[in-house]
C-alpha cells in the first residue's frame, strides 16, 4: 500500500501549497478538518479550495466528520478535553479510516490537510497517523512548512525531545513513546469552548 501524506496550510500561499502537492505527485486532499473554513486564509475554505484543487487537477473529500479533531459524543471528553484514545475506537472514525485505506488501495496519493503548520501540535499526527502507524503499519510522511518529508516515526521521536519523556531505566522506549503521545495529545487536542 502507498504511503499517507499529510499537510498543513497555515500562513502558506496557495501557490505554494499546490506547488508542493505536485511536488509529491498528491492526487487527492482529504480535508480532515472539523470546521472546513479558515478566519485568516480565504483561499482554503472549503469551496474555495476545491476549486484551487480542481484547476490542479487534484481531487477533494471532505472527511472532518468522520476524521476531524473535534467530536459530537460526551463520551469521547473527559473535563471538555477531546481524548484521542476513545475516538480512535468511534464507529465514526473507524469508517474514515477504511475511507482513507479505501482510497489508498486504488492507487490515489492522499495527503491529509489540516490548518496547522507542525503536525507535530496537529491531530493528523497525533490521532490519524499515530492510529494508522500502529493500528494498520502503514507509512505516513508529513509535509512540513517548507515542503521537506518528515515520517510518522521522525516525528514521533521528536515528541520525546519536545515533551521530555524519555527512555530510562524504568521505562523503555515504545513505552516512553507512547508516554509522550500522550502527554502532546493532552496539550494539543481540542477542547471545548467554557460554558
Amino acid at each position: 500500500m502507498a504511503a499517507l501524506f499529510s499537510i498543513g496550510y497555515a500562513t502558506k500561499p496557495i501557490e505554494t501549497f499546490l506547488e508542493q502537492l505536485r511536488n509529491h505527485q498528491i492526487t487527492v486532499i482529504a480535508d480532515v478538518r472539523s470546521v472546513p473554513y479558515s478566519k485568516a486564509f480565504h483561499d482554503y475554505h472549503r469551496e474555495n479550495l476545491i476549486q484551487h484543487l480542481r484547476a490542479a487537477d487534484i481531487r477533494y473529500v471532505y472527511l472532518g466528520e468522520e476524521l476531524g479533531p473535534r467530536s459530537p459524543c460526551d463520551a469521547h471528553y473527559e473535563k471538555g478535553q477531546v481524548q484521542f484514545d476513545r475516538l480512535q475506537r468511534s464507529e465514526r472514525f473507524l469508517k474514515g479510516i477504511e475511507r482513507l485505506l479505501n482510497g489508498l488501495n486504488k492507487g490515489f496519493r492522499i495527503a491529509l490537510l489540516c490548518a496547522e503548520k507542525d503536525p507535530a501540535v496537529c491531530h493528523r499526527s497525533l490521532l490519524i497517523g499515530h492510529y494508522l502507524q500502529r493500528e494498520h503499519a502503514l507509512s505516513i510522511e508529513h509535509i512540513n512548512h517548507a515542503g521537506a518529508l518528515e515520517s510518522e516515526v521522525e516525528l514521533e521521536r521528536r515528541l520525546m525531545d519536545e515533551t521530555g519523556v524519555v527512555p530510562d531505566m524504568l521505562m523503555g522506549e515504545t513505552e516512553s513513546l507512547e508516554q509522550a503521545w500522550r502527554e502532546q495529545s493532552r496539550r494539543c487536542a481540542y477542547r471545548r469552548p467554557e460554558q
